[in-house]
């Protein structure tokens, strides 16, 4: 009989540390994708206790964040997502993505090889967020912190992601 065993997206991938930078996986609880319908964001906001972002921005509270997804959709993360029947269009999302967090001094550097906007501390600040590619990937990336990075992609690029991180970290500290 065959043993199954439980792994993530990154299996064994993650955590992962290179020239002071650092890879570590980002669970979340659940996720869902949220388009209110037409005149309904603000009955939205307040079922889910938080206004729903601007564009590239996020917001969170109480236990829940929304992350800006594109003109009118937020991916919302909670634990559990109140019923939003009439008022939003909604989709478990839980499954599709894998997150991580690369962090370290350098982390803005390294990423400039595979992302093609600024994010630089002092332009894309904490709370900022983008959808763009990471190397060839879509992917929605994240400022977490002065030198900390979220980033998410499809899950099923979540080992190709680790690779291009772990290569463009290596060829940065090699410099």
């Amino acid at each position: 009989m065959v043993k199954l065993i439980a792994q993530t997206a990154f299996g064994d991938g993650l955590p992962r540390a290179v020239g002071g930078v650092t890879l570590t996986e980002v669970s979340m609880p659940g996720m869902w994708s949220v388009a209110p319908l037409k005149g309904q964001q603000k009955a939205v906001s307040k079922a889910l206790g938080i206004s729903l972002p601007r564009p590239n921005r996020t917001t969170s509270g109480a236990g829940t964040q929304a992350l800006w997804a594109g003109p009118g959709m937020a991916y919302v993360r909670a634990s559990a997502l109140p019923d939003l029947s009439g008022l939003a269009a909604v989709t478990d999302q839980s499954d599709a993505w894998a997150v991580l967090t690369i962090a370290g001094s350098t982390v803005t550097d390294v990423l400039a090889r595979l992302v093609p906007i600024d994010l630089r501390a002092q332009t894309f600040k904490t709370g900022h967020t983008a959808r763009t590619l990471v190397g060839h990937m879509p992917a929605s990336v994240t400022r977490t912190g002065p030198q900390s990075i979220e980033i998410m992609v499809m899950r099923s690029m979540a080992r190709t992601l680790v690779h291009e991180l772990d290569r463009a970290t290596r060829l940065f500290a090699g410099r």
